[in-house]
């Protein structure tokens, strides 16, 4: 059997009626070439199987039409976060030429190793970061070098370049609000990693309601909302058993997986979630409600994240000059 040859740039052009520079810059999405013809152009280009050489494109161009998402923990957790996020990228970036690769964030290594190896070897045209730091070296150094990046979350510096972040500072807000509302009187968070920022955010909106009443906010010691559910569990049941503290009443996660940990203690120690201790946590789709009735929510959909981050390294890529897109949403009650 004769293996068919691969379809190239001259094979949509012949097909389409239009000239090689114009395929090529349609399928780039170049500004002057009519979206009729880029429809036409992509249409073909898909039902033939054409595929950019990258290694001619990279000789060409010095491009790679790869963007990578750098992910660490977020991979192993409960909730499919990090796969609905991967997935609006991936869609937002279908029409486009560009690739989506994931790099994984190992905990036990310096977090700048994989972004360094990706800048200096111009393995990639721009890089996403997630669990984003208030001190991010990552974010100094791509600064630095000025080569393209948009962060999931905020770091010091977030004003220089793009970003998406949700509002959890309005989540601690509102679930302050709400569990006062309930009679509510001894708060405990179980809280992201000291690094992250949205830590600080998530504090600051609880801190701004109960600072008003005279509440206190207790954080849960020895255990962040990253670790094990295990862990998590084990931590909450010793807290719930101390006699020599407020008994709780009211537990606040930023997550679905640390939601499910403190159910667990909770149950354990012989109460009960929306009874004797209000749960509040923030999910990325609707399944704490159905897990357990009594527990409040709020929701950070990631997609709606996905597709702004691939539109916003897209515009970093290719108008570097332009104002950085930046966008931080408030989380819906379902």
């Amino acid at each position: 059997m004769v293996k068919s040859k691969p379809a190239t740039l001259k094979t949509i052009a012949d097909m389409t009626g239009y000239s090689v520079t114009a395929v090529s810059r349609a399928l780039k999405d170049a500004p002057d070439i009519g979206e009729a013809a880029k429809e036409k152009v992509r249409k073909i280009a898909q039902e033939v199987g054409y595929t950019p050489n990258r290694a001619g494109v990279r000789l060409r161009t010095g491009e790679t039409n790869v963007i990578s998402i750098v992910l660490g923990n977020e991979l192993a957790g409960q909730d499919d976060h990090s796969g609905r996020l991967i997935g609006a990228i991936a869609q937002t970036l279908h029409n486009s030429h560009y690739n989506l690769i994931v790099t994984p964030d190992l905990d036990y290594e310096d977090r700048l190793i994989p972004i360094r190896q990706m800048v200096e070897n111009r393995s990639v045209d721009a890089v996403i970061l997630s669990q984003v730091e208030t001190e991010d070296a990552r974010v100094e150094y791509l600064l630095a070098q000025n080569f393209p990046f948009v962060t999931f979350g905020r770091s010091k510096r977030a004003q220089e370049h793009p970003y998406f972040d949700f509002d959890n500072e309005s989540f601690g807000i509102v679930a302050a609000q709400s569990l006062l509302r309930r009679g509510r009187k001894s708060f405990l968070l179980v809280p992201p990693p000291e690094k992250l920022s949205y830590r600080y955010h998530l504090i600051a909106g609880l801190q701004q309601i109960l600072g008003k009443t005279g509440q206190e906010l207790e954080l849960l010691k020895g255990v962040d909302s990253h670790q094990s559910n295990e862990d998590i569990c084990d931590a909450l049941v010793h807290r719930f058993k101390r006699t020599d503290r407020d008994l709780v009443d009211a537990v606040i996660v930023p997550s679905t997986s640390a939601a499910i940990a403190t159910v667990m203690a909770i149950e354990k120690v012989g109460r009960h979630v929306g009874e004797d201790i209000d749960l509040y946590a923030k999910e990325p789709s609707p399944f704490l409600q159905i897990f357990r009735a009594g527990i409040f929510t709020v929701q950070d959909d990631p997609a709606t994240a996905g597709r702004f981050l691939a539109e916003a390294v897209v515009q970093a890529i290719k108008n570097p000059e332009s104002s950085p897109m930046q966008a931080i949403r408030k989380m819906q009650n379902p």
